[in-house]
């Protein structure tokens, strides 16, 4: 009977311990040529691309993140990180947006080469 008991106990606490415990998950990363609002990364929907002349931006919309949890979005051509911001929460966030890149346009245009986020 104890031993029921004490099962039943640990199911239930480990349970309960469980619903609190959610890891973080990203939700949306990507590179476009606008500033993201938080409803256009919500949706999922494609977003233009960056051309030679225009903006470009990486993004990342994350969620369930802890107070301490440290979010980090790259803009890279090739190997090399372009442009980067770094966020670490004071506090649990349910969403984050993080965004880096440049709302203007190099000098002579952005280098040619394969970018990613």
């Amino acid at each position: 009977m104890l031993t029921r008991v004490l099962f039943a106990l640990v199911l239930t606490c480990g349970m309960a311990t469980a619903a609190y415990a959610e890891d973080a998950k990203v939700l949306a990363v990507g590179i476009t040529d606008h500033e993201v609002t938080q409803e256009e990364a919500e949706k999922g929907a494609a977003l233009p691309v960056p051309r030679f002349n225009t903006p470009a931006i990486a993004h990342v919309l994350a969620a369930d993140l802890k107070k301490g949890d440290t979010v980090e979005v790259a803009l890279f051509n090739e190997d090399k990180s372009l442009l980067h911001n770094t966020q670490t929460l004071s506090e649990d966030q349910a969403r984050l947006l993080l965004q880096a890149g440049k709302r203007g346009v190099p000098a002579g245009g952005w280098p040619e080469g394969n970018y990613s986020a």
